[in-house]
């Protein structure tokens, strides 16, 4: 392993030039970009949403990330039935689905209503958790049982495309309004201290976000791979 892993170094050290990178992208690196580039694009039109309260742009921006994971999953069939992988690529797939399931999701959470400042914690805390997730996942995929096929048998924890949940969630808030400047969040917030709108109030359903968090960086908790 470590000398696969010499080599695969190598394949970007020994190459000169300023576009040496590039060139030396796989097809398959290429899709998993296109991942990252709909997470970015869920970000900025959360960002616009906000700037304009324009709904189109929050629609935009809870479609993208179903959009990025088509091309998570077409980076693998692009990878097997070219029949090329690289230690780069499992990198940028783990930076993409941080950006399109971990980043854009916990902010869409954020556009739709959960502004308190325990919200962002919880949040914050989600982004994370998938980040520590995506890291345990690449320095311990090696030591994880195999099938016939060379795949791993089980995820360790709560996948961070999983996350697709709650923004299918977020999704039927904003058909029904139950959205901030509209009907309100759901559940409605709790005080843990000090006055009502301070820095101890909470939307109830952030708790949810906290408990899939914590799932995501379980060790004991086995997803069986379909």
């Amino acid at each position: 392993m470590d000398e696969q892993k010499s080599n695969a170094l190598h394949q970007y050290q020994d190459t000169d030039g300023h576009f040496s990178l590039v060139r030396n992208f796989r097809l398959a690196d290429l899709v998993t970009i296109m991942n990252g580039v709909c997470g970015s694009f869920s970000i900025f039109s959360s960002a616009r949403y906000l700037l304009t309260n324009d709904i189109d742009y929050l629609w935009s921006a809870l479609a993208f990330p179903l959009a990025g994971l088509m091309f998570d999953f077409l980076d693998g069939k692009v990878a097997r039935w070219r029949k090329s992988s690289s230690m780069l690529g499992q990198e940028l797939d783990s930076l993409a689905d941080l950006i399109s399931f971990g980043v854009a999701p916990s902010l869409l959470a954020f556009v739709v209503g959960l502004r308190t400042y325990l919200d962002t914690v919880i949040l914050t805390g989600f982004i994370c958790c998938g980040l520590a997730r995506l890291a345990r996942f690449n320095a311990t995929v090696a030591l994880v049982p195999k099938d016939g096929a060379g795949k791993a048998k089980y995820f360790e924890g709560l996948p961070i495309p999983s996350s697709l949940g709650l923004v299918a969630v977020l999704s039927y808030w904003t058909k029904n309004g139950w959205i901030a400047g509209q009907k309100g969040i759901p559940w409605g917030t709790i005080t843990l201290w000090g006055k009502e709108g301070g820095r101890g109030e909470l939307h109830l359903v952030s708790i949810v976000f906290g408990f899939w968090a914590a799932a995501m960086v379980s060790k004991t908790l086995r997803i069986p791979k379909i």
